[in-house]
C-alpha cells in the first residue's frame, strides 16, 4: 500500500467510527498520519465520502487555551459536511457524543472564490470576498477514545473534531462597521433541571474573527485549496464551550448581530 493508499485508508476508518458513532484508540501504525499535510489529506479521503458537496470549514483551537486541551501547536481546520450542517432551531441527538458541548461561533458565508496563490492574503482582501455574516453554533466531537492526546496530525485527520453545525439567519450588513473583536456574545443553556449563561466576544478567537477567517483562508491557499463561493466557514468557540445534555436548548445570542439556537436529545 503506498502512502496515499494508507491515508485513504484512514480516512475510511475515521468514517466508519463517525457513522456509527465509534470511537477508536488511534489509528494503525500503516496508515496514521504524521504531519499536519498529511492529516488534511485524511480529511480530503474522509470529505470524498460524504454525498453532498462541501459545506463549508470550521477553525479548531482558535484560543491558547483549546490549543492546551487538544495539544496542538496552533489553530487547525476542519470540513463541514452538508449534512451534518442544520438551520437554527434544530432539535439533535447527543448520542455517543462524548465532547457534550455547543460553541458560539461566529460564521462567514463566502460571496466569491478565493483561489490559492503564493502571495498570503490580506484582510481587506478577504473582507471583500465575504457574502454575510451568520451566527451559529458548532456541537464538536471526536471519533478517538482520548482525543486530548491523539497528537496533531491525527487531530486534523479526524476533521479537526468536526461534527454537527446549526447556522443562523444572515446578520444585519451594518455587521460590517462593527468591531468583531469585541462584539459581545451571550451563550444560555436551559434544562430540564438547570439553567447558566456564559459571555464572550469575537476576541477569544486568534483576536477577531476576521483575523480567524484570515488564517483559514492562508491555511487552505497553502495547501492548494480553493475556498469557495457560498462555503460556510465558522470560526472557534467565542465563549468557553458550553456543557450540554439532553434535554437542553441553547441560545447563542450575537445582539444586534442575531440570534441561534438549537436543542439535544438522547
Amino acid at each position: 500500500m503506498d502512502r496515499s493508499q494508507a491515508l485513504v485508508r484512514a480516512g475510511e476508518i475515521l468514517w466508519r467510527a463517525w457513522q456509527k458513532r465509534a470511537v477508536i484508540d488511534s489509528l494503525p501504525p500503516e496508515c496514521r498520519p504524521v504531519t499536519r499535510a498529511e492529516g488534511y489529506q485524511v480529511q480530503s479521503a474522509i470529505e470524498g465520502r460524504s454525498p453532498a458537496p462541501l459545506f463549508g470549514w470550521k477553525i479548531a483551537a482558535t484560543s491558547a487555551a483549546g490549543q492546551r486541551h487538544i495539544q496542538v501547536s496552533g489553530p487547525i481546520a476542519g470540513r463541514l459536511l452538508r449534512e451534518r450542517a442544520h438551520p437554527s432551531g434544530s432539535r439533535l441527538s447527543l448520542a455517543g457524543n462524548r465532547m457534550a458541548v455547543a460553541e458560539p461561533e461566529f460564521a462567514f458565508r463566502m460571496g466569491r472564490d478565493i483561489f490559492p496563490r503564493q502571495q498570503a492574503y490580506s484582510v481587506d482582501e478577504v473582507m471583500a470576498a465575504i457574502g454575510d455574516l451568520h451566527p451559529s453554533i458548532e456541537v464538536p466531537d471526536s471519533r478517538f477514545a482520548v482525543f486530548t492526546s491523539a497528537g496533531e496530525a491525527q487531530i486534523i485527520a479526524d476533521n479537526a473534531c468536526a461534527h454537527e453545525f446549526v447556522l443562523g439567519d444572515p446578520a444585519p450588513q451594518v455587521w460590517r462597521n462593527a468591531e468583531l473583536s469585541t462584539h459581545r456574545v451571550q451563550g444560555r443553556v436551559s434544562g430540564i433541571s438547570r439553567s447558566y449563561a456564559r459571555d464572550g466576544s469575537g476576541a477569544a478567537v486568534l483576536g477577531s474573527p476576521l483575523v480567524a477567517l484570515v488564517w483559514l483562508v492562508n491555511e487552505l491557499s497553502s495547501l492548494g485549496i480553493t475556498l469557495q463561493r457560498d462555503q460556510v466557514v465558522t470560526t472557534g468557540a467565542c465563549t468557553v464551550p458550553l456543557e450540554v445534555e439532553a434535554g437542553d436548548q441553547v441560545i447563542a445570542d450575537f445582539g444586534a448581530l442575531g440570534a441561534v439556537s438549537v436543542s439535544f436529545s438522547e
